[in-house]
């Protein structure tokens, strides 16, 4: 019998071999088939980083498999490499998600820099052209957590922004549905200080590829503010600003001198000046109803239906089945750091609380929760 790990495999190869064979026939971003699409029924699944509880992060597997089990959308993390071009990594740091550590011939790149105001060391993604980043194979990020995901390491590369849309399209051909895309422009102001900016990119490969107005299967999201901004002023496509803890600052607006935070953001007030530039907002989830102190879940907030007072849709993240992420009334007993809970229960809770849309790494857990969508 195939290990879970083969069969996923097998698949990657097949799924692979179908994006090469398939044409990518449509030029709108949409299925011609157009059975439904992504935001046709609530709340809207976005697999984060693909399904990335059952394979690495950002691959072939993890995207090809999400979109499989049914996912409304998939979404990358993009940084850039040295010769300017769009990878789906969810760090411009790569020892966490390849295996750059073992590569000799790549050990005088290791080096400490400053990103988003931290130090941060190791091998990054502005020190290697694509062709170096294709030479090097993923791992799993969370290894203990998702042991079986490490047995994986070393089968996928690296994937661009523009091979994630060419899977998408393909796939939507045999899905006889239209596959959202749902990317995340990482450290933007880091990455235009080295003179590698990536808002006009990522809007110029959307629109060449058919995603060009408010109504195509498209999000932008961000946690700065500014570069949102701008994406407002060159793109009709859908803005998603993100929203990390309430006492941090967006990286722009420290680099700037300002003095908003994302709680600043988050009060009624706050929620009207995004909606002028964004369509939704990405939450962590505690926005919503956040965790007493023996970290079972509170009381819910205003947050919800205070963004949907300004016309604000409401994605929050991320939703993880292992017991190490969920609230203390929906862990299960198995002391396993891999053991899984009810994330069912917690999801129960976020739709009862209005939300309209998720980010979940086992996004079939959330599909079955949510029921048929025809």
């Amino acid at each position: 019998m195939l290990s879970f790990a083969g069969v996923l495999a097998l698949l990657a190869i097949g799924i692979l071999a179908i994006v090469v064979a398939t044409p990518a026939k449509s030029t709108t971003g949409k299925s011609q088939s157009n059975d439904r699409g992504p935001d046709s029924c609530s709340p809207v699944i976005i697999a984060h980083r693909g399904a990335s509880g059952y394979a690495p992060e950002h691959t072939l597997g993890s995207y090809a498999l999400a979109i499989t089990m049914g996912a409304d959308y998939v979404e990358p993390d993009l940084v850039m490499t040295k010769d300017g071009q769009l990878i789906s990594r969810h760090d411009n740091e790569l020892g966490l998600t390849t295996d750059v550590a073992n590569r000799t011939e790549f050990a005088d790149r290791y080096r400490t820099q400053t990103i988003d105001s931290n130090a941060v060391s190791g091998w990054f993604t502005e020190d290697f052209t694509l062709a170096e980043i294709k030479s090097l194979r993923a791992i799993e990020r969370i290894p203990d957590t998702r042991p079986g995901n490490a047995r994986m390491d070393g089968a996928f590369q690296v994937l661009t922004f523009q091979e994630i849309i060419d899977l998408v399209k393909s796939l939507q051909i045999s899905q006889r549905r239209t596959i959202g895309i749902y990317p995340e422009i990482k450290h933007s102001s880091h990455f235009k200080t080295l003179g590698l900016p990536m808002e006009e990119l990522v809007v110029n490969t959307f629109h060449q590829n058919g995603y060009r107005d408010s109504d195509a299967p498209v999000y932008i999201q961000s946690f700065e503010i500014n570069n949102l901004k701008e994406l407002k002023r060159i793109t009709n496509l859908r803005l998603l600003q993100l929203y990390d803890s309430k006492s941090l600052q967006p990286a722009d607006q420290v680099l700037l001198g300002a003095d908003i935070t994302y709680g600043n953001m988050s009060t009624p007030e706050g929620l009207a000046e995004v909606a002028k530039y964004a369509s939704a907002v990405g939450p962590d989830k505690s926005y919503i109803i956040p965790r007493n102190e023996d970290n079972s879940l509170g009381d819910p907030t205003s947050f919800v239906a205070d963004a949907h007072a300004v016309g604000l849709k409401v994605h929050p993240y991320t939703f993880r089945a292992e017991n190490t992420f969920l609230p203390k009334e929906f862990q299960s007993d198995n002391p396993l750091k891999e053991a899984r809970g009810d994330l069912t229960g917690e999801l129960q809770k976020f739709v009862e609380a209005g939300i309209d849309g998720l980010f979940s790494d086992q996004p079939d857990i959330a599909l079955r929760f949510r029921g048929p969508c025809l």
